[in-house]
C-alpha cells in the first residue's frame, strides 16, 4: 500500500511538471501574473520558513528556536559558509535549551 501511495505520487508530481512544460508555450499568460508569480513563490518560501521557525505542533516553539534561526539569519546575511549558519544556528537554540528556555 505505502509503495503505491509513492509510486502515484511520483507519477502525479512528474505529470504535473511536465504539463507546465508542456503548455508554456501554448498558454499566454496576463503580464501582470507573469510579474506577480516570482513574488508569490519568494511569498510562499518566506511564510513556510517563518512557520517552521516560529511554530512547533500549532503551538509557539518558544524562545530557543527562534533566536537559533535569527543567529543563522545574521550570519547568512554576512555571508558566511552554508555549514557555518547551519551549526551555528542549531549550537545557539541547543545551548539556549541547555540553559533551561523553551
Amino acid at each position: 500500500m505505502l509503495i503505491a501511495a509513492i509510486v502515484a505520487l511520483a507519477v502525479g508530481t512528474y505529470g504535473f511538471r511536465l504539463t507546465g512544460v508542456l503548455l508554456r508555450d501554448r498558454l499566454e499568460l496576463p503580464s501582470w501574473l507573469r510579474h506577480l508569480l516570482p513574488v508569490a513563490a519568494a511569498t510562499l518560501l518566506a511564510a513556510l520558513a517563518a512557520t517552521s521557525a516560529l511554530l512547533e505542533n500549532g503551538a509557539l516553539a518558544g524562545v530557543a528556536r527562534p533566536v537559533g534561526v535569527l543567529v543563522g539569519v545574521a550570519l547568512a546575511w554576512r555571508r558566511a559558509p552554508f555549514v557555518v549558519v547551519i551549526v551555528a544556528a542549531a549550537v545557539t537554540a541547543a545551548l539556549l535549551r541547555l540553559l533551561g528556555l523553551p
